[in-house]
C-alpha cells in the first residue's frame, strides 16, 4: 500500500515508521527537516521537506498513486483542508485527519472527512483505566463510541447462553476463547467456566455489560 503522511511529529513519525516496517511504501512530508529525526533508523520511505499545500510537494510524495493519506499536523484547520483536498482533488481512497478539538472533529466528520480526535480518545481511555475494574478494553473504535472488551466467564454465568449477553444495538459477543482456541459463537452457544469472551459494546452500555457479567 502507498501511504502519504503530512506531519512528522510524534504521531506522524511513529505512524510512518510502523507502516514502513510492515512493508508499505510511505512518503512523509514536513516543513522542518529536523522533524525527520523522529523516524526510525529502519525507515525506508521518502522524507520530503516542504509545505503540503504546495501541490508539487504532494505530487512528489506520490499522492496521485496513493492508497491512503493521513494528515497529523498540529493544526486542525490545516488537517481538515488537506484531507478534503486529498479526497476531492486526488481521489485518495482512504483519508483520515487528526483533529484536537472534539467539536470540530464532529463537524468535519459530518462533512465527510474521517477524523480522529486524540482528545476524545484519550479522555475515554483514561476514564476506562480509572473506573472500569472488571473489564479489559482491548480495542477502541473511532473516538471511543464502540469498545471491544475481554472478560472471563465465572461460575455464575457458566451454562448460560450467549444470547443472554446480547442487547440489540448495544452489546454483542464477538468471539469466545475456550481452552486456547477461539471460535465464533451462535446466540445459543452455552458459556463455560473460564471462557474468555470478547464483547463489543457502545460507550453508554458499559455499566449494563458489567451488570450482565456480574461485575457490578
Amino acid at each position: 500500500m502507498r501511504v502519504v503522511i503530512v506531519g512528522c511529529g510524534r504521531v506522524g513519525g511513529q505512524l510512518a515508521s510502523m507502516l514502513s516496517s510492515e512493508g508499505h511504501h510511505v512518503a512523509i512530508i514536513d516543513r522542518d527537516p529536523r522533524a525527520f529525526r523522529r523516524l526510525s533508523k529502519t525507515f525506508s520511505g521518502q522524507a520530503i521537506e516542504g509545505v503540503a499545500f504546495d501541490l508539487s510537494v504532494l505530487e512528489s510524495a506520490g499522492i496521485r498513486q496513493a492508497d491512503a493519506f493521513a494528515t497529523v499536523t498540529s493544526g486542525d484547520n490545516t488537517n481538515y483542508v488537506l484531507a478534503a483536498l486529498a479526497r476531492s482533488r486526488f481521489n485518495v481512497p482512504r483519508v483520515v485527519a487528526r483533529i484536537y478539538d472534539p467539536v470540530r472533529a464532529d463537524i468535519y466528520r459530518r462533512l465527510g472527512v474521517p477524523t480522529i480526535s486524540s482528545t476524545v480518545w484519550g479522555a475515554n481511555r483514561l476514564r476506562e483505566l480509572l473506573t472500569y475494574f472488571g473489564l479489559t478494553s482491548v480495542l477502541t473504535i473511532a473516538n471511543g463510541e464502540l469498545q471491544i472488551y475481554e472478560a472471563e466467564i465465572g461460575p455464575l454465568l457458566a451454562g448460560h447462553l450467549v444470547q443472554e449477553l446480547t442487547v440489540p444495538e448495544e452489546i454483542q459477543v464477538v468471539d469466545i476463547v475456550r481452552g486456547g482456541t477461539a471460535f465464533l459463537p451462535t446466540p445459543l452457544t452455552p458459556l463455560e467456566n473460564h471462557d474468555f469472551v470478547h464483547v463489543a459494546a457502545v460507550s453508554h452500555a458499559t455499566s449494563k455489560l458489567e451488570q450482565m457479567l456480574g461485575l457490578a
